[in-house]
């Protein structure tokens, strides 16, 4: 009988079967072609992912700082200590009891009626023993499930702690590389504004000598302030990015690092190999943890189904009763008792039946919130595998446009001193020059940032060292 409940039982969750895939078997060809050779992001560390020593310093500072990652950490174990809590109610418990008890009842006549004087009885009682409080048989599963759904909530709360991490990762990078990125420009345009106070000098000296006019001067004195606003600008980025940087590994930025490497550098020369997207199921924590949640949610709907049941608890109790502490122990104060109770479901089964509406909801939304992760994750994949084709088409063209706008450069201040062409020429020129050189900067940022992207995308930066082979 206690078989066919406990089979019952495992009937009344819904049955524990992921929902079909909901994107395309593979990622689109236009970028990503057929799954390519390389390293495994989930199994590559990020230690050996990140070639700069700066990085890697930053990286573990902030998952050994960051306070957003300490909260993450303590909600895994919030979770941990509710499904000990939870499951511990599918184990009998005993608790060992002791008590001590003095009464006092009045005997003859009342004070002051003429009678004897008021004398009262005093009584003692001593018990000791051990007790079972209640405990239910779970025949219909109600308990098992929700230890089940405590347990998955708590497997739930370390894939979010992971999924957090890879995030922190990917944020301490991204600001990072925009640190670095601000430092170039900035280096850029202090060598523009000291060019171009050098330009202006010598436009005031020909100015005086009456072989230029003002509005070549203004125009020499335009391009400067123009470099020198950009510069104030780029100092504010920086500022910015570095007190972002602090707030994300918890702290100052200690000044001990090892120097940053040229923003040209940052890319790993690690390819990684995208698989395909089935293999994120494994890869991604978010996946994992929307998946354990869906879990929790099933086995939440088994446990409202299970209430609509008859539930049986078992009492009892076994020690040692006396009038006198002397005389507790032994045969003649031994005492015990034991029972069960039923308690039948009549007049609340609207209430009931509420619960079992809202635990299905949720499951449906579970679901939902399951095959929206997966969405997701796919389209991150898929937005990066872009990026790492059309980033690196970008930085080419970009390179050979900043040479060339470089050569235009040169040229227009040769023929403007061989007086062929106004100056007019040599202010496009140079503008253009310090708008080509910042756009390059700018791509080559986001081709690093879009290979780190790629990298969390598929599941990389769980991991501290590669997995051994």
């Amino acid at each position: 009988m206690l078989a066919l409940g406990l089979a019952v039982g495992c009937q009344m969750a819904p049955p524990d079967v992921l929902p079909p895939w909901p994107t395309a078997a593979t990622y689109p060809a236009d970028y990503a072609g057929e799954p390519s050779p390389g390293a495994r992001a989930s199994q590559l560390g990020w230690r050996d992912f990140f070639v700069d020593p700066r990085l890697e310093a930053l990286v573990t500072t902030a998952l050994e700082r960051n306070r957003d990652l300490t909260i993450a950490l303590e909600r895994v174990e919030e979770a941990r200590g509710q499904y000990q809590i939870e499951n511990a109610a599918r184990l009998p418990s005993v608790v060992a009891t002791g008590d001590a008890t003095r009464s006092r009842i009045g005997s003859g006549s009342v004070p002051g009626a003429g009678d004897e004087a008021f004398t009262p009885n005093r009584r003692d009682r001593f018990t000791s023993g051990v007790t079972a409080p209640t405990f239910e048989l779970d025949f219909w599963g109600r308990v098992r499930n929700l230890s089940e759904s405590a347990r998955s909530s708590y497997l739930a709360s370390v894939e979010a702690q992971r999924t957090f991490q890879l995030t922190l990762v990917r944020q301490v990078a991204g600001t990072y590389l925009a640190s670095i990125e601000a430092d170039e420009r900035i280096r850029l345009a202090e060598s523009v504004v000291a060019s171009r106070k050098e330009g202006l000098e010598i436009a005031a000296v020909r100015l005086r000598a009456g072989l230029t006019s003002e509005l070549e001067f203004r125009q020499a004195e335009s391009l400067l302030t123009q470099a020198e606003a950009e510069r104030a600008a780029v100092r504010l980025n920086k500022a910015q990015s570095d007190n972002l940087l602090a707030v994300l590994v918890g702290g100052p930025i200690p000044g001990n690092l090892p120097p940053p490497m040229p923003l040209g550098q940052q890319a790993s020369l690690e390819r990684l190999a995208e698989g395909l997207p089935s293999d994120l199921l494994a890869a991604r924590p978010d996946i994992t943890a929307a998946e354990e949640r869906l879990r929790a949610a099933r086995a939440s709907v088994g446990a409202a189904r299970a209430a609509f049941f008859p539930s049986i608890t078992l009492t009892g109790n076994a020690g040692y009763a006396s009038l006198s502490l002397d005389e507790l122990v032994g045969n003649d104060g031994m005492a015990w008792s034991y029972g069960p109770a039923i308690n039948l479901p009549l007049f609340n089964r609207g209430r009931l039946r509420g619960n079992e509406t809202v635990a299905e909801a949720r499951e449906n939304m579970a679901v939902a919130t399951y095959e929206r992760t997966i969405q997701v994750a796919f389209q991150e994949v898929s937005d990066v595998l872009a990026g790492r084709r059309y980033l690196a088409e970008q930085v080419d063209a970009q390179t050979r446009g900043a040479t060339a706008q470089r050569q235009i450069a040169e040229l227009a201040r040769m023929r403007y001193k061989e007086g062929v062409v106004a100056y007019l020429e040599v202010l496009d020129a140079e503008r253009n020059l310090f708008t080509s050189e910042q756009a390059l900067l700018r791509l080559r940022r986001a081709q690093a940032e879009n290979l780190v992207a790629l990298y969390v995308a598929l599941g990389g930066g769980v991991r501290e060292k590669t997995a051994a082979p």
